[in-house]
């Protein structure tokens, strides 16, 4: 279950592209004007390589995809330029000659299998369906669908053929969906952001099998994404794109290690990092956001936000240029007079560092759980019948300390949101104590709901969704000023200065949230929250939703708010590198139990539980070097908590456990509790710290 990721080695004495994208560039043509969405890109795929399209939304990535495809939805329109897929022009073909390419030449991936998925036909019929509609008989692409689901690493293939997508988990419906794009045989696979939706452990699988999908098939593909750890780990080549344009490509090693545009510099330093060395330091955030495709600046779209601009790049797009080594490019003046150095360093005061910080002497907790259990499945059937208890918690106990973060990772279903939401009322407590200040408040009533309230505020992951639509900001700011009883000019007060606080402008009180960028609303939630001053905030994946620049943004807002106000946070999140970033200590969730917990240094140092090891090694470094460590990818999917296994929950996925080690049946027997280690976190396990064993 441990391998050592191969490198993705560029195809050596490269011949004709398989695909050239030239001048490509596609317009929305809306009544009040077009909308340049692609503007003069162009690249090449050659026969197995893999090229990684990065950038932020709006940048242009996913349409670039859909116009090489032709299946932009009007009124979007390719208005120049030229797809050549083995020299032959596909922006030329007629439709019907265009459809014979699609699936057999070129095929698609895209991100939401579910939505990409048929309903109501089984996953077989699926991949059938799309080799008869290329020619194929019926029992041949029978035969072929089992292959291409064994392939893609479907378990006990010839019963799974006739299941229905919602029988499968995400990452298997991922699985189904490549196996459908590889029915024909095509020779370039075009992914549009195919991990982003998928919980790291699960990404590792699907980026692995497309790693061996190219090494076995020979296949070229171009995988759209906005993680740069996976474009370092998986690709052999980058176009970074941002508003529209290509400001920079080039291979993996040239781009990640000498990046020449400043915003892929400024990109690469402001993404945290689970191997980090920043830590308690601010990020260097890149100001500003990205631009609207519709108000596009005149000159280079990153001029507004970029440390390195100078008179000429507001009025004329640089041209994408080659610098230095032969094919990387750049769109930059300033890299084409010839500076090499680009990058850009944090400014800005640093909260006090996590060594001076863990000095402290430790308060008494702000909030804290205690052998809290959930059930979400236990409902009355009829009088005398109530359905067998679910506890999505179970018996899990932690505790937030003023001025520090304590991160709460696992994957998807492991329980982390259901958690959080009991310890504010949302999801009713079946069993264990929920205190705040000291005060036990697991009854929930209208008094114990108000310490809550008072004390602990909620933070969203989508701030859109929690805002109210129909309410500009000064509405609900000041209605939350209210409950705190603040009233007459000193709410109005209160509300400017909570806008200054969180980086907002007072002026913006009046507008409604459809106004504000996503960053913009994610700030506003944060002000709401801090209009009840309350003494600890729950965060449930705060920045997940948002682009890397402003990813970067949020967590410096974070880190200042808690070293000015002495908040204590409850970080929830699937990304270990903005986890390992913010907080003091980590509690790792898997199927409603705290399997490992402690300071952050100790528990992503020097891992004691092998699921935390092996969610350590599946998050993705944007770093070349990070290609040769040793990554353990597990195997399966989380089990339903409904039919929990017996002895330790991890067991079924386990690399050290009976799968690897037959004779170790206590396993399966005994029920691992979270016990102190040498290594200094806890652990639940019965062989904590033990390496995984190197297949």
């Amino acid at each position: 279950m441990t391998t050592a990721t191969e490198s993705p080695e560029p195809t050596t004495g490269k011949g004709a592209p398989l695909l050239r994208v030239e001048g490509l560039r596609t317009e929305f043509r809306l009544r009040n004007g077009g909308v340049k969405a692609v503007n003069d890109v162009s690249f090449d795929i050659h026969p197995g390589d893999v090229l990684g399209i990065v950038g932020e939304s709006g940048s242009g990535k996913s349409v670039t995809a859909r116009s090489i495809m032709r299946m932009l939805r009007p009124p979007g329109e390719v208005v120049g330029g030229s797809v050549l897929l083995g020299g032959e022009d596909l922006l030329a073909l007629p439709e019907r000659e265009m459809r014979r390419r699609r699936g057999s030449e070129v095929a698609m991936v895209f991100q939401d299998p579910q939505a990409a998925l048929n309903p109501v036909m089984t996953v077989g019929d699926q991949i059938v369906e799309a080799m008869t509609v290329h020619g194929t008989g019926r029992q041949a692409a029978r035969r072929r669908a089992i292959e291409l689901l064994d392939q893609v690493g479907i378990p006990d293939v010839r019963t799974k053929i006739d299941h229905y997508p919602h029988q499968f988990s995400g990452g298997m419906r991922q699985r189904v969906v490549i196996a459908i794009a590889l029915a024909n045989d095509p020779a370039l696979l075009i992914a549009d952001e195919p991990t982003t939706a998928l919980d790291v452990t699960i990404q590792a699988q699907i980026l692995r099998l497309l790693a061996r999908l190219r090494t076995e098939l020979g296949i070229a593909v171009a995988i759209i994404t906005h993680d740069m750890g996976v474009v370092a780990e998986l690709c052999t080549d980058v176009v970074v794109m941002y508003g529209g344009r290509t400001v920079e490509k080039g291979t993996v090693e040239q781009v990640f290690e000498r990046p020449r545009h400043p915003y892929t510099a400024a990109l690469l330093a402001a993404m945290p990092r689970i191997d980090d060395d920043r830590i308690g330091q601010p990020l260097p955030a890149i100001p500003g956001a990205p631009p609207d495709p519709a108000a596009l600046p005149p000159g280079c779209p990153f001029a507004p936000r970029c440390a390195f601009t100078e008179p000429g790049c507001d009025h004329e797009p640089p041209e994408l240029l080659q610098i230095g080594a032969a094919g990387h490019a750049a769109a930059c003046f300033v890299a084409q007079r010839g500076t090499t150095d680009v990058s850009v360093r944090a400014t800005g005061a640093a909260p006090p560092a996590r060594a001076e910080r863990a000095d402290v002497p430790a308060t008494a907790p702000v909030l804290e759980v205690r052998d809290l259990r959930v059930d979400v499945g236990s409902r009355r059937r009829g009088l005398l019948r109530r359905d067998p208890p679910v506890y999505a918690v179970d018996s899990v106990s932690l505790s937030v300390h003023a001025g520090r973060t304590l991160g709460l990772v696992g994957e998807s279903g492991c329980g982390k949101s259901t958690l959080s939401r009991s310890i504010v009322g949302i999801n009713r407590v079946s069993d264990g104590s929920v205190l705040v200040d000291g005060a036990d408040v697991s009854a929930m009533r209208e008094q114990e709901l108000g310490r809550v309230r008072a004390s602990v505020q909620y933070l969203f992951q989508d701030p859109y969704a929690s805002l109210n639509p129909r309410r500009t900001i000064r509405q609900s700011l000041t209605e939350a000023l209210a409950f705190r009883g603040v009233g007459g000019r000193e709410r109005e007060e209160a509300a400017r200065s909570l806008m200054e606080q969180v980086g907002l402008r007072a002026e913006h009180l009046d507008r409604y949230p459809h106004a504000f960028s996503g960053g913009q609303r994610q700030r506003i939630g944060i002000a709401r929250a801090l209009a009840r001053q309350p003494r600890a905030l729950i965060l449930d994946e705060p920045v997940s939703a948002l682009d890397m620049s402003i990813q970067a943004q949020i967590i410096n807002l974070l880190e200042r708010l808690q070293h000015d106000l002495g908040l204590g946070y409850l970080f929830i999140a699937h990304d270990l590198s903005v986890v390992r970033h913010l907080s003091d200590t980590v509690a790792v969730m898997y199927l409603g139990r705290i399997v490992e917990y402690g300071d952050a240094a100790d528990v992503y140092g020097d891992p004691q539980h092998p699921y935390t090891a092996a969610l350590l090694s599946s998050s993705p470094v944007p770093s070349v070097s990070a290609r040769t460590r040793e990554r353990i990818v597990l195997t399966g999917d989380l089990p339903s908590p409904a039919n929990p296994p017996s002895g330790c929950r991890f067991r079924t996925r386990c690399p050290v456990g009976p799968l690897a080690n037959p004779e170790r049946t206590i396993c399966a027997e005994v029920d691992p509790r979270l016990m102190p280690t040498a290594a200094g976190q806890r652990a639940a396990c019965h062989f904590a710290g033990e390496p995984a064993l190197t297949s």
